[in-house]
Formats: structure tokens, sequence, C-alpha cells
């Protein structure tokens, strides 16, 4: 009899130990009873009954980070850039993320992909290399209800890296190169400008002061000539010196001269004088 419970308490035994589960930390399972979801079992030690349940599905509950392939991406004004993210997820309710949607981590890698096109493609170039904050925001906030319908909330999004494409690189290097020329040969060229209208000012200073000093002469030589004409009147025999003293020191002046030879001088030299003054 005793050999006899024994026998019978192999199976019994064997199905409780078959049975037996420990779920480990950061871990739930999905129990199902033929063939649908019983229950949800956390971590610890768990009895379930081996002939009609099984485990189905193993689920960790800690953050996952799914990488996101480099993509090229058309901006709004067909620039091709490259860009890659990241995305942290966490599973919140184990039966969604299990039977509402098959690979939920591959779903939300499509998703976040296609997202992320969608934004950038609504940017130009720059803003799409620039705003980064803004993306990252968008992003997040496209995905999130659609993660919240697979049990899944969506921890952060994280823009790796965008960039323009190689083929884009060496474009925007040539539009840049152009860019720099333009702006050297209109610096040039302002330089340039500037130094004619600076030479033309000069030359305007030069004459309006040449044509001020011609002016001060003029009236200086006028004063003289007033000055010497009110002299002759007053005082003929005054000028008449004047004007002869000039003239013998001119008279000397051209005997000295290498190419004088001969020197006529009027035998009358007071007369002479006299005579270009007009006095008698």
């Amino acid at each position: 009899m005793t050999e006899f419970m024994f026998v019978l308490l192999i199976p019994v035994f064997i199905l409780i130990w078959k049975g037996i589960r420990i779920v480990p930390q950061g871990e739930e399972w999905v129990v199902e009873r033929l063939g649908k979801f019983s229950a949800v079992i956390t971590p610890g030690l768990h009895v379930i009954n081996p002939v009609f349940s099984k485990v189905s599905y193993k689920v960790t509950t800690k953050d996952i980070i799914l990488e996101i392939p480099q993509q090229e991406v058309i901006t709004k004004d067909n620039a091709v850039i490259l860009a890659n993210a990241v995305a942290f997820i966490k599973v919140t309710n184990i039966e969604r993320a299990v039977y509402g949607i098959d690979n939920f981590a591959e779903a939300m890698r499509n998703m976040v992909q296609t997202s992320l096109r969608s934004i950038i493609g609504g940017m130009d170039l720059n803003q799409a290399l620039t705003s980064r904050d803004r993306i990252k925001a968008e992003l997040k906030a496209s995905i999130a209800d659609e993660a919240a319908d697979w049990g899944l909330t969506v921890k952060s999004v994280e823009i790796q890296d965008i960039k323009p494409s190689p083929n884009m690189q060496q474009a925007m290097e040539m539009q840049a190169s152009a860019e720099r020329e333009r702006v050297a040969l209109v610096t040039r060229s302002e330089g340039e400008k500037q130094a004619i209208i600076l030479n033309a000012e000069a030359r305007l200073e030069a004459a309006r002061k040449d044509a001020e000093a011609q002016k001060v002469a003029a009236e200086a030589s006028a004063e003289s000539i007033r000055l010497i004409s009110s002299m002759v009147h007053e005082h003929a025999n005054s000028a008449t010196f004047l004007l002869g003293d000039r003239y013998i020191q001119a008279m000397q002046k051209i005997s000295v001269s290498e190419n004088s030879k001969i020197v006529v001088m009027p035998g009358d030299i007071i007369n002479a004088v006299k005579a270009l003054t007009g006095g008698k």
C-alpha cells in the first residue's frame, strides 16, 4: 500500500515541479490557459497548472532601448539629409503589449522612422539641422498615442545624428565657397568705390582750396595794383625811382646770363623809365 501511494505521489510531485515558476526581477510573464490569456505573474515564486496552463510570453519591465537606424530624409526644400535616433520605451500594460501588436519593438521602431521622416519633411534644411529639440518634442508627441494603445510608454526620444548627405555636404561647401567669393568681391568693389569717392572729394577740396587761393591772390594783386596806381598818381617821382631800380636790376640779370652776349641799354635811362610810367 505504501509503495502504491508512493507511485501515485511521484506524478503529483512531477506535476507540481513542472508547475513551479520563478519569475526574475525585471520581468513579467504571461500565462495562458487552454490557449487563452489567464494571468500575468510578477517577480517571485508562482505555481501554475502545468496541464492546462503555460507561460506563453516573457516580457521585460525595464526600459527598452530601440535603436532607430539611419535613413535618408528629404526636407521641404528638397535637400537630402541623414537622420537616426534612439527611443526609450517601457511596457506598462503587458496584455496590450503582447496581444495588441505582433512585435511591439519592431512596430515602435517603424513608427519612429515614419514619424521622423514626416516631421523633417515639413522643415527646410536649416530648420532641420538646428531644431533638434523641436524634432524630439514633435516626435515623442506623434508616437505617444500609438504607443499607449500598445501598452507602451515613451520615456524619451533622442536624435542621435542629423546631417546632410555626402552629396548635399559637397553642394553646401560649394555654395559656401561661392558665397565667400561673392562677399569678398562685394567688399573689394565697395572699397574701390569708397577710394574713388575719397579721391574725388580730395580733388574737389583741392580745387576749392586752389580757387580760394587764386581768389585771394587776385584780390591781393588787385589791391597791390590799386595801391601802386594810387601812388603813381600821387608820387610820380617815387614810382619812377621804383621802376628805374627794377629796370636796372633786370638789366643786370640779363647781362650775367650765359646766353646773353650783347646787352643794349638805352642812352637815357631816366627818360625811358618815365616813358614806362607815362611821366613827362
